[in-house]
């Protein structure tokens, strides 16, 4: 944002001697729910030139290095692992029942692993490396945009999803298996909780009318760990609204979506052959 010390500290509401102590601890930094909150809030407040300034340095960052955080939670947390095809780090989302739908009901499933963070432009330049499979159309000449790297991928239809899923050796999510990695066992409204917080999520709200990097949204996530179930971009199922209609569920809601549409619970489906500039998709696999 390009402001003083203690402008920057005023706007995000902490002592401004914290500012620095920030910068010192860098990428080992664990902030405290609310300073992250009120950090994604600031930062969806923010001008247009800001948030693309933003979002190039961490696709700049996410280029020439590893990305540390996923690396931490790796070696934190043993119910993460990190698939040997695609290299997406993957949660375990536990054998057990959770409640499900508008009206809570209870339901079982079996364990199954869920990727953190949905598919992005980068992770879906491997395929089309690997395969030769078409390009979505905003790459421009058909190369992955490095300012995009980090955003999930759009302009997907289902079968092209498939096509990933396959390659990766994974499989799309079903309804319920996205659902439940996205609310918890204990039926939360949303991934964080029950409050109606926009600012945890890039929806409609956030104004920033573009997806966002899919790590952004840290105070977001989901019980199991798991990122970005609250809007940016619609996310692909497995799960065929009704037998041979050939539209399949959506999950998530995306940017363009006002927050409303943005419980995991919500139902919506389209088209296989559908894409659109916010439609995009993560993979699950049995454990």
């Amino acid at each position: 944002m390009r402001r003083k010390q203690k402008e920057f500290a005023d706007l995000v509401g902490v002592n401004p001697r914290q500012i620095p102590r920030w910068k010192r601890r860098g990428e080992t930094i664990e902030l405290e729910l609310d300073n992250q909150a009120a950090l994604d809030t600031l930062l969806t407040q923010a001008p247009p030139d800001v948030q693309q300034r933003f979002a190039a340095l961490m696709a700049e960052r996410a280029s020439t290095q590893h990305d540390e955080r996923a690396e931490e939670l790796l070696r934190r947390d043993p119910s993460t692992r990190r698939h040997a095809i695609d290299g997406k780090v993957m949660a375990l989302v536990g054998e057990g029942i959770y409640l499900a739908g508008p009206d809570n009901r209870s339901v079982w499933l079996e364990p199954f692993l869920m990727d953190v963070y949905p598919t992005t432009n980068e992770d879906y330049a491997k395929f089309v490396l690997a395969t030769n499979h078409r390009p979505p159309q905003h790459w421009p000449d058909g190369h992955c945009p490095v300012t995009l790297a980090t955003h999930p991928v759009v302009w997907v239809t289902w079968q092209d999803a498939i096509a990933y899923a396959c390659w990766a050796g994974k499989a799309l999510p079903t309804a319920r298996q996205w659902e439940k990695a996205a609310r918890g066992q204990r039926g939360r409204i949303y991934p964080w909780g029950n409050e109606p917080t926009a600012a945890k999520a890039n929806t409609a709200e956030s104004g920033i009318d573009a997806t966002t990097p899919v790590s952004r949204y840290q105070s977001g996530a989901s019980p199991f760990g798991i990122f970005d179930m609250c809007g940016n971009v619609w996310e692909w199922c497995s799960t065929e609204e009704a037998p041979g209609s050939g539209r399949y569920h959506l999950k998530g809601s995306a940017f363009t979506s006002p927050f409303e549409r943005a419980a995991p619970s919500l139902l919506n489906a389209a088209n296989a052959s559908m894409k659109d500039n916010d439609t995009g998709f993560r993979c699950a696999m049995p454990t």
